[in-house]
């Protein structure tokens, strides 16, 4: 049910047209079964319609993190599948922001636990770039929430390095942009998700 909003509003010829009756069948079930279920269903179809609806390119916006305002300046972004040496299917959201008048390139890896059914994103946050890796740690969070809505996780290890966490909710979020919603899909699909 997630990706026909998506294909009622992107997708090709007859593929929409059978998107959108379904849609509306769904839409039709769910009045059916009352206003709460209704509305979550209509939730839920928004968001799929929302999927690839905004570039990255340009994107300013200020966001929390850590008590402290930050300006977010997306400049380029895109994603890639790769095959990791263990032969897992690896997505890279690759990003260039500048936060806090800051520019740098940020990657993260998401990838998929099939045994603990779980998706999870790595990134690492720089000691070579201004302020070291705290800053960095920061800046990373606040283009992370900037994109998704959702603040990432920070971990910090013994040996100073710092990692940044995203889930599935995080992919949830970046699928709304265009140069991203088309690889993830097809990453998610390579992974029968």
């Amino acid at each position: 049910m997630a990706y026909a909003p998506w294909l009622s509003v992107y997708g090709s010829g007859r593929q929409r047209e059978l998107a959108a009756e379904f849609v509306s069948y769904i839409l039709q079930r769910a009045w059916e079964a009352g206003k709460e279920v209704y509305e979550k269903a209509r939730e839920i179809i928004e968001e799929g319609k929302a999927r690839g609806s905004l570039r990255l390119e340009g994107l300013e916006k200020e966001v929390e993190v850590g008590g402290r305002e930050h300006v977010v300046k997306v400049i380029d972004g895109d994603a890639e599948i790769e095959e990791s040496q263990s032969g897992k299917k690896l997505l890279r959201i690759r990003t260039t922001a500048e936060v806090d008048g800051v520019r740098s390139d940020y990657t993260i890896t998401f990838i998929r636990y099939g045994r603990i059914n779980r998706t999870e994103g790595y990134a690492y946050a720089r000691a070579d770039v201004a302020g070291g890796r705290e800053a960095e740690a920061e800046r990373l969070s606040a283009l992370v929430k900037a994109l998704t809505g959702r603040e990432p996780r920070v971990r910090r290890m013994k040996d100073g390095t710092i990692m940044i966490v995203c889930y599935e909710g995080h992919l949830e979020g970046f699928m709304r942009y265009a140069e991203l919603a088309d690889t993830i899909m097809n990453w998610r699909s390579s992974l029968n998700l």
